[in-house]
Formats: structure tokens, sequence, C-alpha cells
């Protein structure tokens, strides 16, 4: 079993798990960080101890990473409401995508899954997990 490691997410802040290796993922991740002016969002690789140790104090089980996980306080978001969630919290015009609620969330992950089956191939993948820009580390919570 992998060490446990402490994990400091300050009060308030939002903590986003992705597939580190995943184009379409690592898209998402520079979105919000070039949005988030406040600061709200902090990240971790699904593929990092520490996302490993965040989805187990949850209770929460991801299978073959096919999914963002959003951990806000003691929620859990996952698979189409995590765009959704982040496009409200990062208002401005990301506030549009907020809308597709109104949609049937089944209808929504449906549609959700199907992208995430075929992101590798539509988008290709990493060999290793992204770096942050230096200005961005603080950000992210499996970087050392």
């Amino acid at each position: 079993m992998p060490q446990k490691i402490p994990i400091l997410i300050p009060r308030g802040k939002k903590v986003i798990l992705f597939d580190g290796v995943c184009n379409v993922c690592d898209g998402f991740v520079q979105f919000i960080l070039k949005r988030d002016k406040k600061g709200l969002f902090y990240f971790a690789s699904l593929q990092s101890d520490i996302a490993q140790q965040l989805l187990a104090k949850h209770k929460v089980q991801v299978k073959e990473l096919s999914t963002v996980v959003l951990i806000d306080g003691d929620k859990v978001y996952t698979h189409s409401d995590v765009p959704l969630i982040v496009g409200k919290d990062l208002g401005g015009i990301c506030i549009i995508f907020y809308a597709f609620r109104l949609l049937p969330k089944k209808f929504r992950d449906v549609t959700y899954n199907w992208f995430s089956r075929n992101r590798y191939r539509f988008f290709g993948k990493k060999e290793v997990c992204m770096l942050p820009e230096p200005e961005w580390h603080s950000r992210f919570l499996d970087v050392i």
C-alpha cells in the first residue's frame, strides 16, 4: 500500500482529480487555471497517491480513470456534473455551461461516458502526467 501523505487543502477550496495522461483532461485543467483568478481550484492526477487517498476518504471508486472528480468539502461530483459546476464557479462566460444542468443527468452522463471512452482515440494521450507551469505548482497537490 502506498505511503499515506498528508493532504493540505486550504479551507473553501475545491479539488479536481483528473487523468494525468489524457490530453482532454490536460486541456480542461489548463482552461481552468487560466480563468480561475480567485485560485478556487486545486488539482491532482488520478494516478497519484494523493488522489487515491482522497478517493478512499470519500469512498469513491473510479473505474479505469473514466471521469474527472470534483471534491468540494464533503461533497463529491463526477462525470457530467464536474464541468457544469466548474463553469458556474469560474463565472463570466463560463457560466453558460451551467445551463446544461437542465438536461437530465442520465442523458448528460451517457454523453459524457461515450466521450470519455473515446477521448484517447480522438485526442491521444501523453506518456507521463503533465507538469504544471512554475506559477501554478502550488495549485497541484501531487507536485513535489
